[in-house]
């Protein structure tokens, strides 16, 4: 496999363990060019430099509850990620982290800037709040020597960066519309993921939805009968497509349907672009997903291409923070 500008392979870490970050951990396995060297929980981390093995890594967490249990290579902690950062040599790290509460992604980047490692960070953020808190640390992270991809998942990511090269056939964008279909077998794989689409649903709030127990998601499951409809959503495609200056905040409007009892997608996953030709013709862009690629590839894909192009930045010097409608991401061989 040809390896990443000469500078050998790419060492990187995922923070979060749990659904988000086992996928993550399975999409970097069959790299050429990435080797998965670190991992952290709520309880403990894993470090090897040569590359951790999922299969080991999974069972640790599956039937002791920390990858921290690991042998040889794990270690219980209650500040993991501090430790982890301390320890090991790691290029980049994908924060596949629940933001729950809100302020926590931005708490764990505060961490990175205090403890002196430079390298690349990616997230795949979802709401506008928790960004605008990631752009208030943006001349931290440029002194701190850390180059920042913000909003590199599916939606905010792939969806977002789709819309800003669809928007280049136009003179005014009208709308960006995103609308997604995810399918997963079992909630409880995706715990944190499926507690924050909760936090979107009328009547709910993101401290709510942490505080729900596992029972109270279950009912709530139960009475939708699987199936959680979201309209409307504060997702920061809205904001990332404002910062690009493609339409201001308000055109842009994300929504989806999440079953949480089929694999199978309820709809298609696509985003639309309206808008004025400078013949002053109206007329609609449209970029739709395959419904046989999973939320795990639509997201862990895009934040590990993202993660190469931020690399390729910071070994240039180049630091601070970048959205995905800012910085195309790099095929990850």
């Amino acid at each position: 496999m040809m390896q990443a500008e000469g500078k050998g392979l790419m060492k990187v870490g995922v923070l979060g363990f749990g659904g988000l970050g086992q996928a993550a951990a399975r999409v970097l396995e069959p790299k050429g060019e990435m080797v998965w060297v670190a991992a952290a929980d709520r309880k403990g981390y894993a470090y090897c430099g040569d590359g951790l093995t999922i299969a080991d890594c999974v069972s640790a967490y599956r039937d002791r509850g920390s990858i921290g249990y690991l042998e040889p290579n794990g270690t219980l902690s209650n500040e993991s990620i501090v430790e982890l950062v301390q320890q090991a040599k790691v290029d980049g790290y994908f924060l596949a982290l629940p933001n729950l509460p809100n302020t926590f992604m931005a708490e764990v980047v505060k961490q990175f800037i205090q403890s002196g490692w430079q390298g690349v960070l990616v997230d795949a953020l979802k709401r506008t709040s928790a960004m605008e808190q990631i752009l208030q640390l943006q001349d931290e992270l440029q002194a701190a020597g850390i180059t920042y991809m913000t909003g590199c998942g599916a939606t905010p990511g792939l969806l977002t960066a789709a819309a800003a090269i669809a928007a280049q056939s136009y003179a005014e964008i009208h709308s960006v519309k995103i609308t997604f279909g995810v399918g997963i077998a079992n909630w409880e794989a995706y715990q944190a993921t499926i507690r924050e689409d909760i936090a979107h649903l009328p009547g709910y709030d993101v401290e709510r939805a942490r505080a729900m127990s596992d029972g109270e998601v279950g009912a709530l499951l139960d009475k939708t009968n699987g199936i959680l409809a979201l309209e409307n959503m504060e997702h920061a495609d809205d904001l990332m497509l404002e910062l690009g200056g493609i339409c201001s905040r308000d055109r842009v409007t994300v929504g989806g349907i999440v079953d949480t009892r089929n694999p199978k997608k309820p709809l298609s996953t696509n985003v639309q672009v309206t808008g004025r030709t400078f013949e002053g013709k109206t007329s609609t862009h449209t970029f739709t997903l395959g419904d046989e690629t999973s939320m795990a590839a639509n997201v862990c894909g895009p934040a590990f291409g993202y993660l190469k192009a931020g690399l390729s930045l910071h070994r240039r010097g180049i630091h601070g923070l970048f959205t995905a409608t800012e910085v195309m991401p790099q095929f990850v061989r």
